[in-house]
């Protein structure tokens, strides 16, 4: 993956069609726009305004306010035919901008920091193409502009408010510009592609008291601190090795001087895994080894869990339309990188589980113009060809499954 991201970027532009290559200056307009007004989940006012405004404009029927702010567009070809269902994300994150550009955020601590800025103009720009072509695709096509994605998740109330039904879709597609990988290349493979993201907190519950007479107490750090590293062995001892997993422990909190046993300690996590029959196991045996090590101390413990996103996994039959497109647009020495799996989460899964479908990562970092800050980073910005490179995709996508 190194050698293959230090390669020289991506050049030719060929393959894109010159109608969506004469898109690029306004999605490059649109991105930069949305880029300086970001907005939180579920408060994207300004952002649902401008995409409502810019589809009324082009005379595309449209629905707004779906889970708050969301918008669904839908498209009909020129003859009867299957439904395909596009999803782009609108939300920022609460990252304070760090980047000196002139369309650098306008909002104090907030910032596009995950390319969703990107994602709407592209899906903007697909809608645009796609509604001067009719005549060039069979059936419907939604698109569908989701908030929350970065928490606390805009998706599943989109699914539960209609979005894929009326008509009902037959798959649905997505894609996230990623700075892993280069411009010029296209991550995309069947089965899970992004993990299940769940947490948890507990706070133990010790007997307080002197730091010189510890005999008389119970000491919460003393039982946190060897649940923390029990925890550990759960992905090593566990987990099968040809399954992948991750119990991460990310808060700890306990104590007020340094010559007081604490009462109480807090730890808190996250958990990662891609094969859904660890679902049930994994809050069964974190909570097995807080109950036993807590036993043995004489210590007792509140344990809450919880489930956030579950994994991202993608219909075989679908990842290949897409794999197959992708290869026609970006066919260049470093290509299609099948094996792009990341414990990272995305609520584009709850898609995935209702309708068969595909999301892929659109190669976007260009090391020389210094677009390679990772994701969520206050330096994160990207080489603004993949925006056009996106938008071509979804098109020969839509063409080819809606036929």
């Amino acid at each position: 993956m190194i050698s293959t991201f230090l390669s020289s970027p991506y050049d030719d532009l060929s393959r894109i069609r010159s109608e969506i290559r004469s898109l690029q200056p306004r999605l490059v307009e649109w991105r930069r726009g949305l880029h300086q007004r970001p907005e939180l989940g579920f408060r994207e006012k300004l952002t649902s305004e401008f995409i409502a405004k810019k589809l009324q404009q082009w005379g595309i029927e449209h629905q707004t306010g779906i889970a708050q702010t969301g918008i669904l567009a839908t498209i009909p070809g020129g003859l009867p035919g299957p439904v395909l269902a596009i999803r782009a994300d609108m939300d920022a994150l609460p990252i304070q901008e760090e980047n000196d550009v002139p369309y650098k955020s306008q909002h104090d601590g907030v910032m596009h920091a995950c390319g969703h800025d990107g994602h709407t103009s592209i899906a903007l720009g697909t809608a645009y193409y796609l509604s001067q072509h009719r005549q060039n695709f069979a059936g419907t096509v939604k698109i569908i502009f989701q908030p929350a994605e970065e928490g606390p998740g805009g998706a599943k109330p989109m699914i539960e408010a209609g979005v894929l039904q009326n008509p009902d879709v037959d798959a649905v597609i997505g894609l996230h510009l990623w700075n892993q990988l280069p411009l010029g290349t296209v991550g995309v493979r069947s089965g899970a592609l992004m993990a299940a993201s769940e947490g948890f907190r507990c706070t133990i519950m010790g007997k307080g008291g002197h730091g010189a007479i510890p005999h008389q107490t119970i000491d919460s750090i003393v039982v946190a601190a060897q649940i923390v590293n029990a925890l550990q062995t759960i992905v090593s001892r566990n987990v099968s090795p040809i399954d992948s997993a991750v119990v991460t422990v990310g808060e700890f909190h306990a104590g007020t001087a340094i010559n007081v046993i604490a009462d109480k300690a807090k730890i808190g996590g996250t958990v990662r895994y891609f094969n859904p029959d660890l679902g049930e196991f994994l809050p069964k045996r974190i909570e097995q080894i807080i109950a036993g090590i807590c036993q043995s101390h004489g210590a007792s413990y509140d344990f809450n869990y919880w489930r956030q996103y579950p994994a991202t996994i993608n219909n075989s039959a679908i990842a290949e339309l897409v794999r197959s497109i992708a290869l026609e647009v970006v066919e260049t020495p470093l290509g299609i990188v099948p094996e792009c799996q990341t414990m990272g989460a995305e609520d584009m899964s709850f898609f995935l589980q209702a309708v068969p479908g595909c999301y892929f990562f659109l190669g976007s970092a260009n090391l020389s113009m210094n677009l390679a800050y990772p994701h969520h980073h206050p330096r994160f910005d990207f080489d603004e060809t993949a925006l056009e490179m996106g938008v071509e995709i979804f098109v020969r996508c839509v063409e080819k499954f809606c036929r």
